[in-house]
C-alpha cells in the first residue's frame, strides 16, 4: 500500500476538501472528458448528492463546482479571479473553460441538489453532464469525492482504484503490524521506510522541496490566522478568536504566575487559526482533511516553538511519519466525515501528529504506533454534525482539542515502552466498524446531533 506524502497534504481551498476541494477536482477531470471527446458541446450542468446536497451550500459545494466547470483547480486557485467569474457567470449565464469554448450554464437551473438517497458509491456523489445544442445530455460521468480532497469516477471506484497500490515500492506495509515487522528487519524508522518508498517513486530532490513547500503552506495559514479578526462567513456570526487568544497569550509571556495547562492553549490557538482561515475559504493544506486541517500544523508550531532542541530541519521526518499513519487509516478505514463522522477526521489527524510528534522527539517505531493508537482510540465515536453545514461549529474548537490528544498521546507513549493493550490495527477497524453502523444523520449531513440542536440562524 502506497499514498504519497503529497496526496495526504495537499494543498487546496476551504472550507473541506471533501465538499470544496473534490467537487472542484471532479469538475476540472470532467472538462479533460470533454476536451477528450469528440462530441461538439453548447453547454453543462450538474446535480449534487448525498452529503454533497445536504451540506453543500454550508460547505460552498455550489461555488466550487460552478468555478471547477470555469477551469478553476484547489491548488493553483486565485481568489479575486474567482470572485470576478462567478459574478460574471451568474450574470451571462456562461462558461468558457479553456478548449471548450463558451458553454450555457445557468447556475439556479443547472446546478441541482437532489435531497433523495445517495449514489450507490458514496455519501459523496455528484453527476457532471454536458449537452448539446437542444440541451440534451450527450456525455456524463459519475463522480465521487471520498474524502481529503480524493476524487474518483464511478467507474474507478468498482475497479477499486480508491485502494490501488500502483507500481511497487520498497517496504509496502499495509496495516500497522506490516509496518513494524519492517521497521524491525530492515533497523529503519517508520520516517525512512516511508522516505523509501516516496524517493522511488518522486526522488529526493522532489521530496524535499515538497516537504518544505507543505510546511511553509501550512505555517503561513496559522500566522494569517493568528493575525486576522473579524466575524467568519455563513451566516452563523462566528467571530474568529485565535488573534485573541494569541495576543493574551503573547501579553503573558515570562510572567512567573502562569499555570502550566496555558500550553494548551497555544495549541488551540495555533489549530483554531488554521480553521478559521479555513472555514473563511483561505488557503490550507489537507491533513488529511480540511475540516481537521490545524490538527498537524499545530501540534508541529508547538514542538518548533516551545520544546528545546526541535528543528525545521526534521519537519520531513514529522511528516513523513505522519503520512504513514494516515494512509494506513484511509486504506483500512476512512478519512471522509461524511463515510464515518469526525473520527475519521479529527481523530485521523490527532493520530498523525501523535506519530509524527513521537518520532521527531526520540521514539521507536512500536512508540510511534502507541501514541497514533492512543489519539485515535479517543476519538472513537465522534459524529460530525456541522451547525448549518458549515466547517466552524463545532469544527474549528475540535480542532484544538483534537491538536491537545495528540502532544498528550504521543507524550504517553513516550513514557512506554511501545508495549500495550489494543494495536493501532484494531483501533482503526473499531473506528472503519463504528463508521458503518454510525446513523447518516451524524455523518456531514447536518441532520442530527448540534446540528439540529444549537440555533442556526
Amino acid at each position: 500500500m502506497f499514498l504519497s506524502v503529497f496526496e495526504m497534504f495537499k494543498v487546496g481551498i476551504g472550507p473541506s476538501s471533501s465538499h470544496t476541494m473534490g467537487p472542484m477536482v471532479a469538475a476540472a477531470k470532467f472538462l479533460d472528458i470533454m476536451r477528450a471527446s469528440p462530441f461538439k458541446f453548447a453547454g453543462v450542468k450538474a446535480s449534487l448528492h448525498g452529503s454533497l446536497a445536504f451540506t453543500g451550500v454550508g460547505h460552498a459545494t455550489d461555488r466550487a463546482t460552478i468555478l471547477g466547470l470555469a477551469g478553476f483547480r484547489p491548488d493553483t486557485y486565485d481568489h479575486e479571479k474567482a470572485e470576478t467569474a462567478l459574478t460574471q457567470i451568474h450574470q451571462s449565464h456562461e462558461i468558457s473553460p479553456e478548449g471548450l469554448g463558451t458553454l450555457k450554464f445557468n447556475p439556479k437551473d443547472d446546478l441541482h441538489f437532489d435531497f433523495g438517497p445517495a449514489l450507490p458509491g458514496h455519501a459523496n456523489g455528484m453527476i457532471l453532464m454536458a449537452t448539446d445544442n437542444q440541451g440534451d445530455v450527450i456525455l456524463q460521468e459519475t463522480f465521487y469525492s471520498i474524502g481529503g480532497g480524493f476524487v474518483v469516477t464511478e467507474a474507478e471506484l468498482t475497479a477499486g482504484k480508491a485502494t490501488d497500490e500502483g507500481d511497487p515500492v520498497p517496504y509496502p506495509f499495509k496495516s500497522a503490524a506490516e509496518m513494524l515487522q519492517m521497521a524491525e528487519t530492515s533497523g529503519k524508522s517508520i520516517a525512512d521506510m516511508k522516505r523509501s518508498n516516496e524517493i522511488s517513486r518522486g526522488g529526493a530532490d522532489n521530496l524535499s522541496k515538497g516537504c518544505a513547500r507543505i510546511w511553509q503552506v501550512m505555517n503561513d495559514c496559522i500566522d494569517r490566522g493568528l493575525t486576522n479578526d473579524g466575524t467568519l462567513p455563513g451566516g452563523l456570526n462566528v467571530r474568529r478568536r485565535a488573534k485573541s487568544i494569541h495576543d493574551a497569550l503573547m501579553a503573558e509571556r515570562g510572567m512567573n504566575l502562569t499555570a502550566p495547562h496555558t500550553i494548551n492553549d497555544w495549541m488551540s490557538a495555533y489549530a483554531m487559526a488554521v480553521n478559521e482561515e479555513n472555514a473563511a475559504g483561505g488557503q490550507v493544506v489537507t491533513a488529511p482533511t480540511n475540516g481537521a486541517a490545524g490538527v498537524l500544523p499545530s501540534v508541529i508550531r508547538y514542538w518548533l516553538d516551545h520544546v528545546p532542541g526541535a528543528t525545521q530541519s526534521r519537519i520531513d521526518e514529522f511528516l513523513l511519519t505522519s503520512a504513514a499513519i494516515g494512509g494506513l487509516v484511509k486504506f483500512n478505514a476512512s478519512i471522509s466525515g461524511a463515510e464515518a463522522g469526525c473520527q475519521a477526521e479529527v481523530g485521523s489527524a490527532s493520530a498523525m501528529a501523535a506519530a509524527g510528534l513521537c518520532a521527531v522527539m526520540g521514539g521507536t517505531p512500536e512508540q510511534v504506533e502507541n501514541a497514533a493508537e492512543i489519539a485515535l482510540e479517543h476519538h472513537l465515536g465522534m459524529t460530525c454534525d456541522p451547525v448549518k453545514g458549515l466547517v466552524q461549529v463545532p469544527c474549528i474548537e475540535r480542532n484544538g482539542l483534537g491538536a491537545v490528544k495528540a502532544v498528550s498521546a504521543a507524550s504517553l507513549a513516550l513514557r512506554g515502552d511501545g508495549e500495550h493493550f489494543v494495536p493501532l490495527d484494531a483501533c482503526i477497524e473499531t473506528m472503519r466498524q463504528i463508521g458503518e453502523d454510525m446513523h447518516e444523520k451524524y455523518k456531514e449531513t447536518s441532520l442530527g446531533g448540534l446540528a439540529v440542536n444549537v440555533p442556526n440562524c
